[in-house]
């Protein structure tokens, strides 16, 4: 049987959900603390490196969305995990605030 056509509205396509992705990722981590703000104590691995990353991470992502290229589920996903581990780290550091942040799994 075929879905109703609402449910296949439901989920968008890979470029889509790559850009969606992008944009979460930005609004929930601090990208725009200064290192005097990163780098206040000790910490488990570098905040300032860590960040980075990913933001060189989403700004490849970001080019090559715009040239055309479309992900595979396996690049958003990578993307996403990339995304919650360094959350972790930031959360356990301090910099941000976490639901999970005293839950260590």
């Amino acid at each position: 049987m075929d879905q109703p056509e609402q449910s296949r509205q439901l989920k968008p396509d890979p470029r889509t959900a790559m850009q969606l992705l992008i944009v979460a990722i930005r609004q929930a981590l601090p990208f725009e603390l200064d290192e005097a703000q990163l780098c206040r104590g000790p910490c488990q691995g570098c905040s300032k490196k860590l960040l980075e990353f990913l933001d060189s991470e989403l700004c490849h992502w970001q080019v090559r969305l715009e040239s055309g290229a479309s992900p595979r589920l396996g690049d958003i996903q990578r993307l996403t995990k990339q995304a919650h581990k360094i959350r972790r780290i930031l959360a356990h550091n301090g910099l941000i605030n976490s639901p999970h942040a005293s839950n260590p799994a």
